[in-house]
């Protein structure tokens, strides 16, 4: 009986079957990235609010669940996706916000970010069929700079960082895919994809 309830469990039962959330993500080089901690340290200090965000500085191109067997299969399809595109230059120019909690970087012209991520969509037929949800793809890329602000920061926030000025280009050579299992979890990385020359 043991094991046919285990079966019954692997077999999808409802809330018996556990869905990593993973995120495909671009990170600034080592001298960007200290500078926009240097930001979030800003903000940090002049706001006594702790949001600043946990994970290193990155661009969040696309999201999605899946089981863990899936993962060889995604890796496989990604991989095969991602090595055909080409490096490109990305850039940050100052601050923007999404009401009513959050701080971020522009990225002005995202349309070679926007056309990756969309060559993404062709993973949504696997990942529909083994009862997923859709791959989310970010249309609005940015670099967060603090998030879940209280909305008095927030106006502050806003208002003093439309007066600092940013402005940084770094080339986008490489997506990292990241995994947890929770939402209280760490991401981990998992995969490291690699774009073709520019």
């Amino acid at each position: 009986m043991e094991m046919g309830s285990i079966q019954q469990s692997r077999n999808g039962i409802s809330g018996a079957i556990h869905c990593s959330e993973y995120l495909l993500v671009a990170h600034p080089g080592a001298d960007l990235h200290h500078k926009i901690l240097g930001e979030q340290e800003y903000f940090s200090m002049h706001y006594l609010e702790r949001t600043a965000v946990k994970m290193k500085p990155h661009i969040e191109l696309a999201s999605f669940h899946a089981r863990e067997e899936m993962e060889p299969t995604l890796i496989r399809w990604m991989h095969r996706i991602i090595s055909q595109q080409r490096a490109f230059n990305c850039t940050l120019n100052n601050f923007s916000g999404f009401p009513p909690d959050t701080l971020y970087l522009r990225i002005p012209e995202p349309q070679d970010i926007q056309r990756l991520t969309s060559e993404l969509e062709q993973l949504n037929d696997y990942v529909k069929t083994n009862d997923c949800p859709a791959i989310r793809i970010n249309t609005k890329p940015v670099v967060s700079v603090a998030k879940k602000l209280t909305e008095k920061n927030y106006l502050r926030a806003m208002l003093d960082f439309s007066q600092r000025s940013f402005h940084e280009i770094f080339e986008v050579k490489e997506l990292l895919l990241l995994r947890r299992s929770h939402a209280f979890d760490g991401y981990k990385q998992v995969n490291k994809f690699v774009l073709q020359p520019a």
